[in-house]
């Protein structure tokens, strides 16, 4: 792709970034659950945003992650089970979920629904 596509594709989540990112507000009592995808790795952080802290993160990046590979589903997967288990171990059980304006589906669907079963509520 050429870069014009690409700052085009960009400049467009941004936009959907900043229509949702007015309802979608990270508390003490609900923390934000941020998601960042890159080509090669998926990131996720959950984030106090009153405070302005991140309590629990994860990425397919980390070596304890232990992935071959970390820009597909089966990493999203993993990220999403090791950022449930981090954030319930800081005792937050109910999160808002921010897709950063990627659409839900593949790897930021397969995040989600790996927090929902690692016992996060949305």
């Amino acid at each position: 792709m050429s870069d014009s596509v690409n700052k085009l594709k960009l400049v467009r989540r941004l936009k959907r970034k900043a229509r949702v990112s007015g309802s979608v507000r990270g508390t003490a009592e609900r923390p934000r659950l941020s998601v960042f995808r890159s080509g090669k790795h998926i990131y996720a952080q959950v984030v106090d945003d009153f405070a302005g802290k991140t309590l629990a993160a994860a990425n397919s990046d980390q070596e304890e992650a232990g992935l071959k590979h970390g820009g597909n589903k089966a990493a999203a997967t993993v990220v999403g089970k090791a950022i449930a288990a981090k954030a319930l171990a800081a005792g937050i059980q109910q999160v808002a979920f921010d897709r950063s304006g990627y659409r839900y589906h593949g790897r930021v669907k397969a995040l989600a629904d790996a927090a929902r079963e690692g016992g996060l509520k949305f």
